[in-house]
């Protein structure tokens, strides 16, 4: 009996040595085991600027190109690209030998439909109507013939001494002249419809202006500067031939210039007017130029690859060295806070609507719910949920997953 119960109670001993050895280990691995190193940020106040980013390209407030206006030959050429000219100065000549020619036919054509509709106008041309008048004049002489031939008719046949059929045929000679002189007088009072005189008003209306187009032409044959300016495009050189329509010349004042900018569509809901913008070139890379938003988009176009609005940026202070059809890039300041609590926005993660941060507290993780304003590329306004100097984590060194409660080893 004895030895039974030493047995037990030995038994007991060794269960409960290994119940202190396990949680002895238990303890040791908790307490010795290797923290996960987790890079953390600090939760503080900064200047905060959302911002949009997009390209564009320069161009003139006011351009001015110059097209040859016929195939044609260049004559001269009296300036030379980069050339800053004068308001008025003869830059090329083209040779305007088909130009006058076209001149001279089309002043023929209006003379010509200006006989035409001065005809209508007055009853004919003036040899018509002095034809006219003379063939008044005739049937009259004969109308007062045949009733003179019939009155003596009457008289002799009161007498018997004339024959009722001669009086007849006088008579029939006498309507005859009354219509012949009517007729003659209706010519010459009515010779055109109204639809003759209105098509040949329309006639004249459109020699004058091709007129107009053949002297137009004619004046595009000399390219004079229209303002003083910068000669940035001159395709042309003496004795070249220049086709219809091929570009010669382009000119503008580069001391106003402005920005073309193309905004992808979603974020064309965030752009207002008079928002700041920076401009930067690529050919400069220190420099900055300034401006403001001066025109919204009014529609989407297609840009490439992208659905874009187009939006002119006005220059604040001058171009200052910045040349046309150059390619810029841009950042429209959307809103800008001096003194905004931030946190790096990979610190922030988001379940089913609701965002939250993952934040050191005692050296372990602590899941935080919070609010925050309109983040940007690389940081989040904070409006709830953490305060100044609170530590956040970003993420793992070696890419774990980050848990609540993990204990962890600060990197910064």
């Amino acid at each position: 009996m004895a030895q039974a119960r030493r047995q037990m109670d030995r038994k007991w001993l060794w269960i409960g040595a290994a119940v202190a050895l396990i949680a002895v280990f238990l303890a040791a691995r908790f307490l010795l085991r290797d923290r996960l190193p987790v890079r953390v940020a600090r939760v503080d106040y900064t200047p905060l600027s959302n911002t949009v980013s997009t390209n564009g390209r320069v161009e003139p407030v006011r351009n001015y190109q110059f097209y040859s206006p016929l195939a044609t030959t260049v004559q001269a050429v009296y300036a030379q690209e980069g050339e800053q000219v004068s308001a008025g100065k003869t830059i090329l000549k083209l040779d305007d030998v088909a130009a006058r020619a076209q001149v001279a036919s089309a002043e023929s054509a209006v003379k010509a439909a200006q006989a035409a509709e001065d005809a209508a106008m007055h009853n004919g041309t003036l040899a018509e109507r002095q034809a006219a008048t003379a063939e008044i004049a005739q049937d009259r002489l004969t109308l007062d013939q045949a009733k003179h031939d019939l009155d003596a008719l009457n008289r002799l046949a009161a007498t018997g001494a004339a024959a009722p059929s001669e009086v007849a045929a006088a008579q029939s000679r006498l309507a005859s002249a009354e219509d012949s002189l009517h007729a003659a007088e209706q010519s010459a009072q009515h010779r055109y419809s109204p639809a003759e005189i209105a098509r040949a008003q329309s006639a004249l209306n459109e020699a004058r202006a091709s007129l107009d187009a053949a002297r137009r032409v004619e004046a595009q044959t000399t390219i004079v500067a229209p303002v003083a300016g910068t000669i940035y495009t001159l395709d042309a050189a003496p004795s070249g031939y220049a086709e219809a329509g091929k570009l010669l010349v382009e000119m503008a004042d580069l001391h106003k210039e402005r920005v073309r900018a193309y905004f992808d569509e979603p974020d064309l809901g965030r752009l207002a007017l008079g928002q700041p913008v920076s401009i930067r070139w690529d050919a400069k890379p220190n420099r900055v130029w300034r401006g403001h938003l001066a025109r919204l988009p009014v529609t989407v176009v297609t840009y490439t690859t992208r659905n874009v609005g187009e939006a002119l940026v006005d220059l604040d202070g001058g171009d200052d060295g910045l040349l046309p059809d150059t390619n810029v890039t841009l950042t429209v300041t959307i809103a800008s806070q001096p003194n905004a609590l931030t946190m790096p926005r990979e610190a922030l993660h988001e379940q089913n609507g609701t965002y939250f941060v993952y934040k050191v507290v005692d050296g372990q993780l602590q899941r935080v719910n919070v609010a925050i304003g309109s983040p940007t590329l690389t940081q989040a306004p904070i409006l709830s949920g953490l305060q100044a100097g609170d530590l956040v984590a970003t993420g793992t060194v070696d890419g774990q997953p980050l848990q609540e409660g993990l204990p962890i080893k600060e990197v910064r």
